[in-house]
This record gives structure tokens, C-alpha cells and sequence, in this order.
């Protein structure tokens, strides 16, 4: 946890100095590499657990919403604020993906790390090798209607290139993307099954796996260590 600290407070600096942001190469040099442990999403926390038939489940989503904010901090406007003074978006930082920049919750930064060492050295060559465009990290604005509260306003979430990896289960116009029209979530989708199981490996949850077939979003639904 200590290291973990220091390593946060180490890319909040390198941001705010505007200096070059710390990659999973540089740290490798440096010998600087976080142990790597693999981890299962907790199972209250799918989507799935709290949103059955399009329909929000209030008594299991307030037991999700309630550990992410005691987790990760309070989300303006979104219930539970008194469960943790500390709000999300003051515990994100700066980090990369594979050179693109974004913003995370510190508590997240570790695994995507672990995900990018993975792919960098299982998921190259035919049918395995991926290459992201652009990502996507915190966001302001809630994107989901019914009394959902998105993981990207936790900062736990993270979208890979939305055009090439649409979400054919959202609201127009994603069900538009001519991807959407293949007979399999994997023919809609740009991403290798590879890079979908490294996530999985450290705890992101794929919602290529959901009703939403949201085919760009990876959330970090593991306990943070």
C-alpha cells in the first residue's frame, strides 16, 4: 500500500509539473515493477448483479453504489456523498496506456499496469495483438439513465477506441455502427479475446460480457490492493 502511495503521489507530480508521464518500459528499467497478482471483479459489483431486464435494482445497487464511494471517494450529486469526505475525482491522477494519456483513480492505476505488462508480453502476432487509438478514464458527466452512476465518475473505468468497439446495447445511435449488425459480440468488436482475458486477469470486468454488450468499456471491480 505504501508503494503504492508513493508511486501515486509520483505520476500527480509528474503531471503537475508537466514532465512526461512514467511508462511500464521506463518503470521495468528502473526495476521499479509492482508485484502483479491476479484478481477476480467482486460479484456484487457486475452489472448484471443490479440491473436485470433494463430494470435497476435498488437494494443491490445501493450495495454497490455504497462500497465504491466508501472505496473510492463521493461522486457530486450521486447518493452516499457522507460515506467518504473525500470525493473521487481528488484521488485521480495522471497516467498512460500504451502511450495514449488519461486520468484514473489511483487505487486503479497499479492493475492497468499489470494489464498492459500482460499484453505487452502475451497478446502479440495474428488474432492476439491489438493496437488502441484512443482510451478513455474519468469522466463529469453520468452516462446511464435510471438511477445508475457510472464507474467513469469513480474514475475505475476505462473506454478503448469507441468506433472500432461500439456498445450495441446503448441508446441511438450505438445500435447504428454497422458492427452492430454481426451475428457475434467478437465480430463486433475490434478487440482480440487476448486482450479482453489480460484485463480480466487483473480484475477489470468487461461489458462486452453484459446485456449492454458495451464492447469499449473495461471497469476495475476487484478489491484494490
Amino acid at each position: 500500500m505504501l508503494a503504492q502511495r508513493l508511486a501515486a503521489t509520483l505520476l500527480l507530480a509528474t503531471v503537475t509539473l508537466g514532465l512526461s508521464l512514467p511508462t511500464v518500459e521506463a518503470e521495468a528499467k528502473s526495476g521499479r515493477r509492482a508485484a502483479c497478482r491476479t484478481q477476480r471483479p467482486l460479484k456484487f459489483l457486475i452489472r448484471s448483479q443490479f440491473v436485470r431486464g433494463g430494470v435497476v435494482q435498488p437494494a443491490e445497487h445501493a450495495r454497490a453504489l455504497k462500497y465504491r464511494v466508501t472505496t473510492y471517494g463521493h461522486v457530486p450529486g450521486a447518493p452516499y456523498e457522507k460515506l467518504n469526505p473525500r470525493s473521487a475525482a481528488s484521488q485521480v491522477i495522471g497516467a498512460t496506456f500504451f502511450g495514449l494519456p488519461l486520468r484514473l483513480h489511483e487505487k486503479v492505476v497499479p492493475a492497468l499496469q499489470c494489464v498492459e505488462r500482460r499484453l505487452e508480453r502475451t497478446c502479440r502476432g495474428p488474432g492476439k495483438s491489438y493496437t488502441p487509438r484512443a482510451v478513455g478514464g474519468l469522466r463529469a458527466a453520468n452516462t446511464y439513465r435510471g438511477g445508475e452512476v457510472s464507474n467513469h465518475l469513480f474514475g475505475i473505468a476505462i473506454d478503448l477506441d469507441p468506433e472500432r468497439n461500439p456498445c450495441c446495447g446503448c441508446v441511438a445511435p450505438w445500435p447504428d455502427n454497422p458492427r452492430c449488425k454481426r451475428p457475434s459480440v467478437w465480430e463486433r468488436t475490434s478487440l482480440t479475446k487476448c486482450w479482453v482475458e489480460s484485463f480480466e486477469r487483473y480484475g477489470f470486468y468487461w461489458l462486452g460480457r453484459d446485456k449492454l454488450e458495451d464492447t469499449m468499456h473495461f471497469e476495475y471491480l476487484a478489491k484494490p490492493r
